[in-house]
């Protein structure tokens, strides 16, 4: 590595390669389905067709080149670039948003389902991964180079993929479950960051009678769901429905729920839990309200609109939300249950960053407990807890949390120790980002505030139109923060003065004075989408935004561009 030079001396640099300096060379053999980059790789990792790497390892080079051969500003050019490498392994990192950005590049073609208004995408290691018409497409962020396809069949269910405002879509693998040609048996088939798939695995029908309807599972599991236990375990209680589907009284005992995580390539068990049924209010065991399991219908009906058996689920890259009548609960990707003390109804459980998560409650006031990844519980808290959506920070980041009741915002150690507690300015306080010593909040009432983030103290307002200053002067109507970006230095929001579509804008703020760096109300020019079919499609209104590998991207349902 480097040393530190005295006055005059010349920086030493030692590059190694990361693989490299284990000293090992991997080998061996390809799984069926591999890419040729991959098959390189695997063979001579120097000569990887990762683009990724080329270009993280190309760009250090050139970073140190730049540095050692520039004006005297030797350790401003190394801190900058230690800084942009570090913001490129952090989810939601960008590598520089201080000045405005334009569009580097196009990728035209249909993104997700293609009957949605919005784009569902995953990040698979260095690349932006996604459903299009023949298959998965993995784009090379830098250049929008499709940088492997994978062919699935049209009837393919590929997961976890999430709309990138709703949450950071990042996985370790994407499953996918499909018909195979007669239509009468289903097949997995798992993908890995550099295209490699497993080989395709048809699903045995007596797992499906033991373990339940298959759906696809974060990081390369096949997940199986099942009511357990005895119909006579059913009382319903007082509970009745009305023909109208109006229902009350209480459910008062039901069959637990069996998850089981099986490896989406070999069908070996990862593990398996069970998430106990709990006494449930009428309304979440009717008709109405339950869900379905793997794409099929899997409620058992009694008294005419009840369904003490409905169950269903959302799965993201890190979390299992459960959600039907009596077993409302989380579950990890590593198979950790969370949230069984809260009360069907009464709350749910979140994702706090990477490692860690929240079971809130409401019960007049929000209330947390805070979970490590192995389920123990590290601290409780009183409001709702929020996580910064961007922050420059590599482990856990500060939280905030919002109690409205007592007009209060509080801020919290990762553990729950209190920090700070300060008079909340207006309701729908949101935690857009942490950079350096300075938190970035935003509220209902349209107003960014930058805060101390070892005091609470108000160290700059931006009202959305003048620069910011330490007057709370002006809002900007009915404008709020949908997606917040960070480079370490800068904050990127991406604005909408009117919810559902209304008009966007960008605005860069630098973090410590709130400054306006740019600001770009219409969002930038208008991007033409040429589709194969020979149509063209005019994107004038902003899509979802996505960082991956410090590039920032944005994703809509007829393409993807690069802005830089």
């Amino acid at each position: 590595m480097a040393r530190d030079p005295d006055e005059g001396d010349a920086f030493v640099f030692d590059l190694v390669d990361d693989d490299a300096a284990a000293g090992d060379v991997p080998t061996g053999s390809v799984r069926p389905g591999t890419t040729p980059d991959a098959e390189l790789a695997a063979a001579d990792p120097a000569a990887s067709g990762s683009p990724g790497r080329r270009r993280r390892a190309a760009a250090q080079v050139a970073a140190i080149l730049a540095i050692v051969l520039g004006t005297g500003l030797v350790v401003e050019g190394i801190r900058d670039h230690a800084r942009i490498e570090r913001m490129r392994d952090i989810p939601g990192g960008v590598a520089d948003v201080s000045a405005p950005l334009e569009e580097t590049w196009v990728w035209a073609g249909t993104v997700g389902s293609g009957e949605s208004s919005t784009a569902d995408v995953v990040v698979l290691g260095e690349v932006l991964a996604f459903r299009s018409e023949d298959g998965l497409v993995a784009l090379d962020p830098a250049t929008g180079q499709e940088a492997w396809t994978v062919r699935l069949r049209a009837n393919a269910d590929c997961g976890p993929t999430v709309s990138p405002a709703r949450a950071a879509p990042a996985s370790e693998a994407l499953v996918c479950l499909q018909r195979t040609g007669n239509g009468t048996e289903r097949e997995v088939v798992a993908v890995g960051p550099d295209g490699a798939t497993s080989a395709p695995r048809v699903l045995d029908a007596a797992d499906t009678r033991s373990y339940g309807l298959p759906h696809v599972g974060p990081d390369g599991t096949v997940l199986r769901a099942k009511r357990a236990g005895p119909l006579s375990a059913i009382d319903l209680g007082d509970a009745a429905c009305t023909a109208a589907g109006e229902c009350s009284g209480t459910v008062e005992a039901g069959r637990d729920l069996l998850l089981r995580a099986e490896d989406a390539a070999t069908g070996a068990a990862r593990w398996t839990v069970t998430v106990p049924f709990r006494a449930a209010d009428a309304v979440q065991c009717a008709r109405t309200f339950g869900g379905s399991w793997g794409g099929s219908d899997t409620r058992l009906v009694l008294s005419g609109q009840l369904t003490p058996d409905t169950f269903g689920a959302r799965v993201t890259a890190g979390l299992v939300d459960l959600n039907g009548c009596g077993v409302e609960a989380s579950v990890t990707s590593d198979g950790v249950v969370l949230g069984t003390e809260i009360e069907p109804g009464r709350g749910g459980v979140i994702r706090l960053g990477a490692t860690r998560y929240a079971g809130v409650t409401f019960e007049g006031v929000a209330r947390a407990r805070l979970y490590a990844a192995d389920g123990d519980v590290v601290g409780e808290i009183v409001g709702y807890p929020l996580s910064p959506a961007a922050t420059d920070e590599v482990g856990p980041a500060t939280l905030l949390a919002v109690d409205e009741p007592a007009r209060r915002l509080r801020a919290y150690e990762p553990d729950g120790t209190p920090r700070w507690d300060i008079v909340l300015q207006s309701g729908g306080q949101e935690f857009l980002a942490q950079v350096g010593d300075t938190a970035v909040v935003t509220s209902g009432a349209g107003t960014v505030r930058g805060l101390d983030l070892a005091t609470g103290a108000e160290r700059w307002v931006w009202d959305g139109s003048a620069p910011a200053s330490a007057d709370d002067g002006g809002y900007f109507g009915s404008a709020h923060v949908v997606q917040t970006f960070t480079d370490g230095e800068s904050v990127l929001l991406l604005t909408e003065r009117e919810a559902g579509g209304g008009t966007q804008g960008l605005v860069a703020l630098d973090a410590a004075s709130g400054a306006v760096l740019w600001d770009r109300p219409g969002g930038g020019p208008i991007t033409t989408f040429d589709l194969t079919d020979g149509d063209t499609v005019e994107q004038g209104v902003i899509g979802d935004l996505i960082a991956v590998d410090g590039n920032l991207l944005e994703v809509t349902p007829r393409g993807v561009r690069g802005l830089g």
